[in-house]
């Protein structure tokens, strides 16, 4: 699996700041509307109900929310960078400012746990998180993913 496969530049954004992180999961659910064409609503509902399950903050400043839903047939993705961190509930107890969202298949099991693993290589690059946190253009924020993708695949 490569980033190309469930991650497309419309999908990326940059974000002034978010007041709470419900806000935040609202304007990340809104883009998989317009991104992808699925129901914001729904991405909204179900986003939510996995964070009341235990935050996917997973530290240093980097999220992965995820969410499954039976009406799409493979794992998209979407990227926050967020111009001032927000508290997130994280497991070290520090802000978030990159967020990769995640929604998957509700029964695709096995993609939704490698895009799992392909997103947290690829955030847990010190020298990527620091080339996204110095920019706010969507379309370097989505090369360097991409690139620091593939430098963890060489």
């Amino acid at each position: 699996m490569i980033l190309t496969e469930i991650l497309v530049v419309e999908a990326v954004q940059f974000a002034q700041s978010e007041t709470s992180k419900k806000r935040l999961l609202q304007k990340i659910s809104d883009l998989a509307g317009s991104a992808y064409g699925i129901d914001s609503g729904l991405v909204f509902s179900a986003l939510n109900a996995r964070e009341s399950l235990g935050t996917t903050g997973v530290g240093r400043g980097v999220a992965i929310p995820h969410a499954r839903f039976e009406s799409l047939d493979r794992v998209i993705g979407l990227f926050t960078r967020l111009q001032k961190p927000l508290d997130y509930g994280s497991m070290d107890n520090q802000p978030v400012d990159l967020i990769f969202t995640l929604l998957a298949p509700q029964k695709e099991g096995a993609e939704h746990l490698k895009a799992l693993a392909l997103v947290s290589r690829t955030l847990r690059d010190e020298n990527v998180c620091a080339k996204l946190r110095s920019n706010q253009n969507e379309q370097a924020i989505f090369s360097i993913l991409i690139e620091g993708h593939e430098s963890q695949a060489a």
